[in-house]
């Protein structure tokens, strides 16, 4: 996933406001109990390292203060223990009019295929209602690369934006 490194997208709900349960995960509303793990999404450098780095303290600020609730955005939760393992985000007309889906997980949660059930839930969510879902992730993330073919999305194009190579993956209904 590619955004800005300084503002948080602004995403239009495509996933209905109720959670999205699958296996062994819940994707719901990002709730205030979740902000200090959220942050670390925005800070971890191994998080980050594909995204334009750490974000600044300023827009953590601001970021803290929109995320609760925010639509678009899904906390990602085990469903054993809630325990929150990463953030995806859903954008309805998010990339030139495509429904466009992101995601980040903690460090300690990757290798284990929650990225992949949650990223494949929600593309697969996203579908019901729209004719196609993008994602785009820095050519050189080579684990979101494998992580997108996996939930079918395939390499449509690639580009240089924030001063990076990227590419962009597509699945259609």
């Amino acid at each position: 996933m590619t955004v800005s490194p300084h503002a948080a997208p602004t995403p239009v709900p495509v996933l209905p406001a109720g959670p999205l349960v699958t296996e062994r995960l819940v994707l719901r509303p990002v709730r205030s109990g979740d902000v200090p793990a959220v942050t670390r999404l925005w800070t971890d450098p191994e998080v980050r390292r594909h995204l334009g780095g750490p974000v600044i303290e300023s827009v953590i600020r601001i970021r803290q203060r929109r995320i609760v609730g925010a639509a678009g955005f899904h906390a990602v939760v085990r469903a054993e223990d809630g325990v929150l393992l990463g953030l995806v985000t859903v954008e309805d007309a998010g990339r030139n009019g495509e429904t466009e889906v992101s995601y980040q997980f903690l460090p300690e949660h990757w290798g284990r295929g929650y990225a992949r059930e949650a990223v494949g839930a929600a593309v697969a969510r996203a579908l019901e209602s729209a004719p196609s879902a993008v994602a785009v992730t820095q050519e050189a993330n080579h684990r979101s690369r494998r992580l997108l073919e996996s939930v079918g999305l395939e390499h449509a194009e690639s580009f240089v934006e924030w001063d990076a190579h990227q590419v962009l993956y597509r699945r259609r209904r």
